[in-house]
């Protein structure tokens, strides 16, 4: 799954071109070379938390209150360098620079549409929220403690502010985001209450820096509390739905997905592949029936079987104090499994840290991985996994049963190696940062599920019919997500009629299944991502399969693919079917 607040905007690696180019050709490519560091520093004096979280700390000290004025300053922005691109004749640019300016373009369109239109700030409370950030600038060792503290004491003088700007920006806000907005703000806040004050006792800073940077911390605290407080006091008799509708959902999609499919055609290919992996399935369950349960009878109803048959199986797994445990357990079999198959390389020089889920990113995914940004490339990347600390014994069980032994490999496969982890870090190594900062998430989820996909092919799991048969569940949840998400904000789907698809058609536990209509009523898009994504890079690999032939090479071909980062699939298979003909 998906990510964590930054988690959208990743690497894509520079694309090298071979052969002389005329001269005119090369002082374009040095014009717009000039023109994308001039654009970058000053988009990074415009957003500067997420420069923090790309590791370019030059505006750590500065928190943007967003109310109207940032809207205008952001909007001029965009004009500007809409503007500035017209310059520019894309045709006669590098094949490089040519996916560095259909990303500058299509992210300043998309800023622009986001606040003239979609306008979420209006109804998603959720969307204002300090403590992230905070989070990250205390914990990640980017640079000495006291350092960071003068940065974070700066920061922190915004905050009310901040948070009073937030409360005027929403007008019609809806009931779930409400309380997302309440729980995360609420969770996060302990940066202010108990992290921060401990780190600042143990700091070098004077006594006044140390009462000045206290004192500006409760202000934080008690402008986090207020916000919350007027939410769950806010009267509003007749909520906003959050349900996208058609419109916006299809733009939202064209956006946030930039797929050469729409909204509508990849929903329509996700519809026939449900039907085609149920049949897979009940071939599967079949060949294991008499294995488990003898002469016993089989169903009438297929799906019900299957169901009979996923519910057997799941009933191996972990204990939940040795969730995250396991999880940390199986990365170094995954790591040698895709050096034994020779799949790709992978740098043994980055770090990945699995670590409790930081509570400011709680209740949208189960699991993440958070990357270090491009001017940190020697960061930990994170694998959050989320806590089961209190949870009811049944929905504990509920959980784990969904995770059990054979889906939590493969969830493995999708968040580390050779998934979100792997990609992140051939990534991250691009010389151009409008690539790393611009970075698709449909790329990005779309190679995590091919990338459980070819694991399987290359026989992980011994090609037991049993692993098999929990793929293609799992991968049924990727599509599911597809079909949920569209049906819920386009077509108005129930939540009951939610939950029959994810619990009878993809045989999800019922807590899974929960937690998921919980995250569609918050999110809006990204669920598509997922099989989006691993359509386009699946039919790229078989139509290069098909024109190479024997000349085919599964490892070249990953670290191919990788090597353009995290750019939307349709540019990447451009250059990729150019440079075979």
């Amino acid at each position: 799954m998906k990510k964590t607040m930054f988690l959208l905007f990743v690497g894509v690696a520079l694309v090298s071109c071979k052969g002389n180019k005329p001269a005119a050709s090369v002082n374009i490519d040095s014009r717009f070379d000039a023109y994308k560091n001039k654009f970058i520093e000053n988009f990074w004096a415009i957003y500067p938390d997420f420069a923090t979280s790309q590791g370019y700390h030059k505006f750590d000290s500065i928190l943007k209150v967003l109310n109207e004025s940032y809207n205008k300053e952001q909007l001029t922005f965009v004009a500007t360098n809409l503007d500035s691109l017209k310059q520019f004749d894309i045709n006669a640019l590098s094949d490089a620079n040519k996916t560095d300016f259909h990303m500058i373009e299509d992210q300043l369109k998309s800023t622009e549409w986001n606040i003239n239109t979609l306008k979420s700030g209006e109804w998603n409370p959720s969307n204002f929220n300090v403590c992230g950030i905070f989070s990250y600038m205390l914990g990640e060792k980017y640079a000495k403690l006291d350092d960071r503290l003068k940065s974070i004491s700066l920061k922190l003088v915004n905050v009310p502010a901040y948070y009073e700007a937030a409360k005027s920006n929403i007008k019609n806000p809806t009931v779930e985001h409400t309380q997302l907005a309440i729980d995360q703000n609420l969770g996060g806040s302990v940066v202010f209450s108990a992290d921060l004050i401990d780190s600042v006792k143990s700091s070098g800073l004077s006594e006044d820096e140390k009462k000045q940077l206290t004192d500006r911390s409760q202000a934080a605290l008690n402008a986090v509390k207020s916000y919350t407080d007027w939410l769950k006091n806010l009267k509003n008799d007749k909520p906003r739905s959050f349900r996208l509708g058609k419109e916006l959902y299809m733009k939202k999609f064209e956006f946030d997905i930039q797929s050469s499919y729409t909204a509508d055609q990849i929903y329509a290919i996700a519809t026939k592949r449900k039907a085609e992996i149920h049949a897979e399935m009940a071939k599967i369950t079949d060949q294991l029936w008499p294995k488990y349960f003898g002469n016993t009878p089989k169903l009438g109803d297929k799906l019900l079987m299957i169901r009979k048959m996923i519910d057997t199986l799941s009933v191996k797994h972990v204990k939940p104090e040795d969730f995250q445990a396991s999880i940390e357990k199986q990365i170094p079999t995954l790591v040698e499994f895709v050096k034994k198959k020779d799949l790709l390389y992978i740098d043994p020089s980055k770090p990945l840290v699995v670590r409790k889920e930081p509570a400011y990113m709680a209740g949208v995914a189960g699991a993440s991985i958070s990357a270090p940004g491009p001017y940190d490339k020697g960061g930990n990347t994170y694998y959050n996994v989320g806590s089961l600390n209190g949870w009811p014994k049944d929905k504990t069980e509920s959980y784990l049963r969904e995770y059990n032994d054979y889906i939590l490999q493969i969830l493995n496969i999708h968040e580390a190696i050779p998934g979100h982890y792997t990609q992140l870090v051939y990534s991250n190594q691009s010389p151009s940062i409008i690539k790393s900062v611009f970075g698709n998430g449909a790329m990005v989820e779309g190679w995590a599920v091919y990338a459980e996909r070819v694991m399987l092919e290359s026989g992980y799991g011994n090609n037991e019919p049993e692993m098999w048969l929990m793929y293609y569940k799992w991968h049924l949840r990727t599509l599911c997500n597809t079909l949920l998400d569209y049906n819920v904000h386009v077509n108005e789907m129930s939540k009951e009629d939610a939950i029959k698809l994810l619990t009878y058609e993809a045989f999800q536990q019922q807590a899974e299944a929960e937690e998921k209509w919980k995250r569609v009523s918050v999110t809006q898009v990204q669920l598509t991502s997922y099989f989006t994504g691993f359509t386009e890079i699946f039919n790229l690999r078989e139509e290069l399969k098909k024109k190479e032939g024997d000349k085919f090479n599964l490892k070249a071909f990953h670290e191919k693919f990788l090597s353009y980062g995290s750019a939307p699939v349709k540019y990447i298979k451009e250059l990729m079917l150019k440079e075979t003909n």
